[in-house]
């Protein structure tokens, strides 16, 4: 298990594990994170649909309660303006070993300030301390800055997977980042 000891990254955040005390300033975080990524690009319905599925206060304690999972909050103060979520679930390949990067956002005011690049370094040293010989993820392939960012990462283009917001299926690339 990766040290539980908050360290401070470039811009002045820290990254510190969520604890079940964070779950409603997350749950309204990452609802608020996904609707800025996303918006201009789905439908009003289908993001209130994905948002009430994915990121209330009850869905958040229990994934940060998850055994499974590790959930890390980037702060500044007291307000969240990034975090990351990992989980053990096997990328639609046929790779083994490797664990989930679920989720990874970090408000618009903190893009370019090496805040993503530390949750990432966080996500792989936590994937590593489980035993885990890579990581994976899915990003929508109508999002180029976060696909650029993930090969920048180190992480591959290795296929592609579905992943509905609402009603609307879409498709994802599937990026793979092996230690």
């Amino acid at each position: 298990m990766a040290s539980t000891e908050a360290a401070p990254p470039p811009g002045g955040a820290l990254i510190r594990p969520a604890v079940a005390a964070d779950a409603a300033a997350l749950a309204a975080f990452a609802a608020q994170a996904f609707h800025d990524t996303y918006a201009a690009d789905n439908d009003p319905q289908d993001m209130r649909d994905h948002a009430a599925r994915h990121f209330g206060a009850a869905l958040q304690a229990a994934e940060i309660a998850d055994p499974q999972a590790r959930t890390w909050v980037a702060e500044h103060g007291s307000t969240i303006v990034g975090f990351l979520q990992t989980g053990p679930e096997p990328p639609p390949s046929h790779e083994n070993g490797v664990g989930s990067l679920r989720r990874l956002y970090v408000a618009a005011a903190w893009h370019g300030r090496g805040l993503a690049r530390e949750l990432v370094e966080t996500a792989c040293a936590e994937a590593a301390a489980r035993g885990w010989r890579g990581l994976w993820l899915s990003v929508w392939e109508r999002n180029p800055r976060a696909i650029a960012f993930y090969a920048k990462s180190g992480f591959a283009d290795v296929g592609a997977t579905r992943f509905a917001v609402g009603n609307d299926l879409q498709r994802d690339r599937v990026m793979l980042r092996r230690f």
